[in-house]
């Protein structure tokens, strides 16, 4: 288990995957797999005994709240929870106010919400850790649960080859940052306007060169998933987006994940989707449901990935 006495991610916010270093990566995956694992054997620690976090959902989402306010009551925290129409942002007080009242309450704020700016007003604000649990722009603690995931199956991160296939949306910024600080290389297919944010990739090529990862961006999905030992995809009509969705099937043919696409890839080849899943759009059922897919092993591992990351940001913050 982590000795949280060293941990340099005490006190400190999660706003995107680029705000860690690789090492600090390592250490989140490996404090989730020695805590599952202690977990698993009956070992129920609570470091966050008497502590609180906020978690305030402006978008909805099974996955995000139930993973983290089971993570928080097994840490031993208290969850508030937040949502929608009553968020602690519905009333319109401004990011200031709110932020500053919040702060005096609990240890630590969680928040899924749509514009990436808003989060960073929070924590430039507060003087306690902020969590960013999907923005319009990231979602930094997917795809930790998906490296956990990928971790667990293959043994290693190094070395291997993610091909994202689909929208260039939050979850492909996200998987560039984290596939390159995992030194692992990453292929990107999106059709043409469906690019990831080019700032994005600029900063994965940039950071690519010391962690010996590669970044390829094309429009042609078999070539992406070449060789792939992961192969990924996303809906292609995200929350927002909806009046978009029938411009967004025409534009998307050709790059569902089908049995023909996941041929390409190396047969021991995993799939994995962040959920939830449009089944017959971005990917067949008899892809999700197939020997390759570890997509209800990747929902679990939100909770784990999350458990982990609260403990060491939140851990020893106590005021």
């Amino acid at each position: 288990m982590t000795d949280l006495q060293d941990n340099p991610l005490a006190g400190r916010s999660l706003l995107r995957l680029f705000d860690l270093t690789p090492a600090e990566l390592s250490l989140v995956l490996d404090t989730a797999r020695a805590q599952k694992n202690a977990w698993a054997q009956g070992v129920h620690e609570a470091p966050l005994a008497g502590q609180a976090v906020a978690i305030i959902l402006e978008k909805p989402s099974m996955r995000t709240r139930t993973s983290f306010e089971v993570a928080c009551a097994r840490l031993g925290a208290h969850p508030v929870v937040m949502s929608d129409s009553h968020s602690a942002f519905s009333r319109g007080e401004t990011v200031q106010d709110t932020s500053l009242v919040l702060e005096r309450f609990v240890d630590a704020i969680v928040i899924r919400t749509f514009e990436q700016t808003k989060v960073e007003e929070i924590d430039e604000w507060t003087s306690i850790p902020v969590v960013n649990a999907l923005t319009d722009q990231f979602h930094p603690c997917q795809v930790l649960a998906d490296l956990l995931t990928v971790q667990e199956h293959k043994g290693s991160l190094a070395g291997l080859r993610l091909a994202y296939v689909g929208d260039g949306n939050n979850m492909a910024n996200t998987y560039l940052e984290g596939c390159v600080l995992a030194g692992m290389d990453i292929a990107v297919a999106t059709p043409r306007g469906y690019a990831p944010d080019p700032e994005v990739v600029a900063e994965a090529r940039v950071k690519g060169v010391s962690t010996g990862s590669s970044v390829e961006l094309g429009e042609d999905p078999r070539a992406a998933v070449d060789g792939a030992d992961v192969v990924v995809t996303d809906t292609w009509t995200s929350m927002g987006d909806e009046a978009e969705h029938d411009l967004r099937l025409r534009d998307f043919e050709g790059f569902q994940v089908d049995d023909g696409l996941m041929a390409c890839a190396k047969d021991d080849a995993l799939f994995m989707h962040c959920l939830p899943a449009h089944r017959g759009e971005e990917v067949t059922d008899s892809v999700m449901d197939g020997a390759q897919s570890v997509i209800y092993d990747e929902a679990e591992n939100r909770l784990h990935a999350q458990k982990a990351l609260l403990s060491l940001l939140v851990a020893g913050t106590r005021r």
